[in-house]
């Protein structure tokens, strides 16, 4: 492709209009910008009468060539003969070169983490609320169900409880057996100087009755069922399901939640019990094989100086660790937008969410008991 051809109109070295014709666009700009070289003065006018075709780049040298210190708003009234679309194009390049570029200013380390902290807290804050909010729902439904109003689907309990509870059974059994007989083994070390070895009954037995069983448990509910109702609900979620069910007049939090919950509600406290007894064999294993402790010297000891309301202090924090749990993962999977992207992080955020909860409800539980001599 030829060219724009750029030539003086009139004679001798006063001739100030340069008419510009056939075609200026991005292919054809080497040559213009060759012929630009060899003008030995700027016009003061541009006659674009016999322009054949104009593009983006072609319009940005012209206009330079009209107004070098780059103030083009006014160059285009120094241009003459151009078509209706060729002056549109022109306008519209001078109005985005003209505009001015601010500099860029280096933002203080400072102000940078304010405004993260910031940002931080009116997340944590706006969170709160949702959960709130969501609590609020799940109450709502659940008083309705109560009330006869709504039904509880046993059937899909049932499969929770299944699938929350007794599929998690090996791995709760398994760890707390295993840091059993990690903290009895950590007690007899530190006793042992002492000539106390048979405290590590007591030790083994209260820790895990009161804190370690139930705590442990959570944990491992969160990261595995509390993770599981999230990319469930999350998936449905993406798969438009929520909105389906919606437009049948039914309620998610009837269908979705409330069986979860339920299922978590009863299952937890099962699970801790089951990791008590874990946790206190593999104490009493460990003091059978090191401490000289027999089994019927372990139950007696644990007998005589454990008491009982230890266990139910520990059981009681069970249902709380479940009705958080619960919440926020089917509340995470209600925020999924629609990505696989989405499901994930939710899912990330619903465990480490649920863990904090769990750890920071069980110091305040223990704050209470403390204050109440328990």
């Amino acid at each position: 492709m030829n060219a724009a051809r750029l030539q003086w109109c009139g004679e001798g070295s006063d001739a100030t209009v340069l008419a510009v014709s056939g075609p200026c666009t991005m292919r054809c700009l080497p040559g213009v910008l060759a012929q630009v070289d060899t003008l030995k003065r700027a016009p003061t006018q541009l006659d674009l009468s016999e322009l054949e075709s104009l593009d983006s780049a072609g319009a940005l040298v012209l206009l330079r060539l009209l107004n070098p210190q780059q103030q083009y708003r006014a160059t285009v009234a120094h241009i003459r003969g151009a078509r209706p679309e060729h002056l549109a194009l022109l306008n519209l390049i001078a109005e985005a070169a003209s505009t001015p570029v601010s500099p860029h200013k280096p933002v203080s380390g400072w102000r940078l983490w304010i405004e993260r902290l910031g940002a931080t807290i009116v997340g944590l804050w706006t969170q709160m609320l949702q959960l709130a909010e969501f609590f609020g729902a799940i109450n709502a439904c659940a008083w309705s169900i109560l009330r006869g109003r709504r039904k509880l689907r046993m059937t899909a309990v049932v499969h929770h409880m299944e699938r929350t509870g007794l599929d998690a059974v090996p791995i709760v059994s398994l760890l707390c057996f295993l840091v059993g007989a990690v903290v009895a083994f950590l007690s007899a070390t530190a006793l042992r100087d002492f000539g106390a070895s048979i405290l590590t009954v007591e030790i083994v037995s209260v820790s895990f009755l009161r804190e370690f069983g139930v705590l442990l448990s959570a944990i491992l509910v969160a990261g595995r069922s509390g993770s599981a109702f999230t990319a469930e609900i999350g998936s449905m979620r993406s798969r438009e399901e929520i909105d389906a069910i919606k437009a049948l007049a039914l309620d998610p939090v009837e269908l979705l939640v409330i069986p979860r919950l339920l299922a978590l509600l009863v299952m937890l406290p099962v699970l801790s019990f089951l990791a008590m007894l874990s946790g206190i064999i593999g104490g009493a294993l460990v003091g059978a094989t090191a401490l000289d402790i027999s089994p019927v010297m372990f139950l007696v000891r644990m007998q005589e100086e454990t008491e009982l309301y230890y266990l139910w202090l520990g059981l009681l924090k069970a249902p709380v660790f479940a009705f958080l749990i619960a919440s926020i993962g089917c509340l995470e999977g209600f925020k999924v937008t629609g990505s696989a992207e989405s499901v994930g992080s939710h899912t990330t955020s619903s465990v480490v969410q649920s863990i904090f909860l769990v750890i920071v409800v069980d110091a305040l539980f223990a704050v209470l008991y403390m204050q109440l001599d328990l």
